[in-house]
């Protein structure tokens, strides 16, 4: 398992912006991914985002395409969650999690390394 500490989390209304970075001081592995995944109370943890880190492929859920952009920059170790037009909806503790992988994986259990997470709500 690697060390991954998100930041970026808070309070914005909808409509507003927010972004997430994710540390990844450890990571050196070209076939892998880099994820960001979400949970609210009551709900599972679900896949919002992720990139390869060898290419910089992205892949969405549904329910954020066209508003979120993930990024990864191998110089710093970091990924990046630009979310935009948030809503409600969107309001969950987001995870950034990491796969040694060299295809993408949605499920969360495939993902061995996961940060503490960090709240983001958006309110109405």
């Amino acid at each position: 398992q690697e060390q991954l500490v998100e930041s970026g989390g808070g309070t914005v209304q909808a409509g507003g912006s927010l972004r997430l970075s994710c540390e990844a001081p450890g990571h050196t592995f070209h076939d892998s991914f880099m994820a960001w995944f979400r949970q609210s109370p009551g709900k599972e943890r679900e896949f919002v985002a992720s990139a390869s880190w060898g290419d910089g492929r992205t892949y969405y859920a549904d329910s954020v395409k066209g508003r979120f952009t993930i990024s990864r920059d191998s110089t710093t170790n970091t990924v990046s969650l630009v979310m935009n037009s948030l809503n409600p909806e969107d309001t969950a503790v987001y995870y950034c999690a990491a796969d040694r992988a060299a295809v993408v994986h949605k499920a969360p259990h495939y993902y061995d390394s996961w940060g503490p997470g960090t709240q983001v709500t958006v309110s109405s």
